[in-house]
């Protein structure tokens, strides 16, 4: 099962487990917050599309930390003005590992954990 969010303007891919780092959110590291801003969820066959959003979809995301992405560099230059400009930005970010998606009932957590047991062999599940 997969998901489509969006936060801080920008939308994400995102499965169980994924680790992503987004624009800042006011949260401590260690929370577990839950992003309501679903657009898509697909599970195999089945898919929700929403308009603009997907009605009981949400997403579970647990805050790992906090940190800043690359430099990027602005330079503006007029030749013979004797005009040079240079400026720098990093962006804070904030770093998430989705726990859970859930829409409509379905968790992919717990589907998730079920294919897991399902692989384990017999041996495996008598120890």
């Amino acid at each position: 099962m997969y998901a489509v969010i969006e936060t801080g303007g920008k939308q994400y891919r995102v499965e169980v487990g994924t680790v992503l780092e987004v624009e800042l959110l006011d949260v401590e590291p260690g929370q577990s917050i839950t992003l309501d801003r679903v657009l898509l969820v697909a599970d195999g066959t089945e898919s929700a599309v929403g308009t603009p959003i997907v009605d009981g979809a949400a997403v579970e995301a647990e805050v790992v930390g906090a940190t800043r992405g690359d430099k990027v560099i602005a330079f503006k230059y007029q030749p013979k003005a004797r005009r040079r400009v240079k400026k720098g930005h990093r962006q804070e970010l904030t770093v998430l590992r989705i726990a859970d998606i859930r829409c409509g009932g379905k968790s992919a957590a717990t589907a998730e954990e079920k294919a897991k047991d399902a692989k384990k062999t017999e041996r495996q599940r008598l120890e």
